[in-house]
C-alpha cells in the first residue's frame, strides 16, 4: 500500500512540475489573429471596433498594454513587441503555474484585438476573461470592465 501512494505521490508532482516547468513555444501561441482560420472559440477575445464608445483609439494603445500587462504579477512577454503590432504575454497562476496566453494585436477595422486562452484544460471559470477585461479598463480609462466583443466568423 505504502508503494502504491508512493508512486502516485511521485506521478502527481510530476504533473505538477511539467505544468510549471513546460516551455512556451512562441510558434505555438504567439498567432495571427487576423489569419484566415483563426479560430477565436478557444478562448476570450475582446476588440475594440471602429465604432466604439470608448472613442478613437490611440497610436500607442498596444504599448500602453504591454505596460499593463508586464504590470500584472506572474505575467511576462512570449513574443512580439507593440512596432511589430503583436505581443503575447504568459500569465501564470499563483498556485500551480497553470500558463494562460493573452495575444493582442492591431487590426485593420476593429482596430485592436486582445485574445486570453488557457493551455490546459477546457474552462477556465472566467479567468481570462476577467484578465483581459481588467486590462483593457486600465488603458482605456474607465470606471468599469469594457463590453467584451468577439470578431465576426471568418469565411
Amino acid at each position: 500500500m505504502g508503494l502504491v501512494l508512493a508512486f502516485a505521490l511521485i506521478a502527481f508532482l510530476g504533473a505538477l512540475a511539467f505544468i510549471r516547468l513546460a516551455p512556451s513555444d512562441a510558434a505555438d501561441w504567439h498567432v495571427d489573429l487576423a489569419a484566415p482560420g483563426f479560430d477565436p472559440s478557444r478562448g476570450q477575445m475582446f476588440c475594440i471596433t471602429p465604432n466604439n464608445r470608448y472613442g478613437p483609439l490611440a497610436e500607442d494603445t498596444l504599448a500602453r498594454l504591454d505596460a499593463v500587462a508586464l504590470a500584472t504579477p506572474r505575467t511576462e512577454r512570449l513574443a512580439g513587441s507593440a512596432a511589430e503590432g503583436r505581443i503575447t504575454w504568459v500569465t501564470r497562476s499563483a498556485l500551480i503555474g497553470f500558463p494562460d496566453y493573452t495575444t493582442a494585436q492591431v487590426m485593420p477595422g476593429p482596430g485592436l484585438c486582445v485574445f486570453g486562452r488557457q493551455r490546459f484544460g477546457r474552462g477556465d471559470m472566467g479567468v481570462n476573461a476577467a484578465r483581459v477585461g481588467g486590462w483593457m479598463q486600465q488603458v482605456l480609462g474607465l470606471n468599469e470592465v469594457p463590453d467584451m466583443t468577439g470578431l465576426p466568423a471568418q469565411p
